[in-house]
């Protein structure tokens, strides 16, 4: 995407931002621009499109340190024209430590949309790892 976006589908993954480092110049993304992830609680597809961690030295923030030793997946939610209040109540209730899929073949049942579409998407419902 030219700018953060998607709906979720195989062909159209939302954007994600991934944890970087800097190393000799060279930025180096913890997973590389057009992974897929699919994440089974919210049924749709992600793609790394962007850095998350800011800085001469992002690798010693959280974007790529990640939490407990599980990575860290920054997540376009969308939100256009929504409250700040609802969109920021959206983002809490999915940040967490949650299953999802790389590299997922095509198969996996999708709802299309935003994550936050007015209403936040079918939400986690449990504690996992990444797959």
């Amino acid at each position: 995407h030219a700018s953060a976006g998607g709906i979720g589908t195989f062909t159209d993954p939302i954007t994600i931002a991934v944890g970087h480092s800097i190393i000799n110049g060279k930025d180096i993304l913890d997973y590389a621009a057009g992974t897929k992830f699919y994440f089974p609680a919210l049924r749709k597809y992600f793609i790394v499109e962007d850095t998350c961690g800011d800085g001469g030295s992002p690798q010693n923030g959280p974007c790529h340190t990640g939490h407990n030793g599980l990575p860290w997946l920054d997540a376009w939610v969308g939100g256009e024209g929504a409250s700040a209040t609802n969109v920021y109540t959206c983002e809490n209730k999915i940040t967490g430590e949650h299953t999802v899929i790389q590299n997922p073949s095509s198969k996996y049942i999708v709802v299309p949309g935003a994550v936050f579409n007015g209403v936040c998407s079918d939400i986690f419902t449990e504690t996992a790892t990444t797959i």
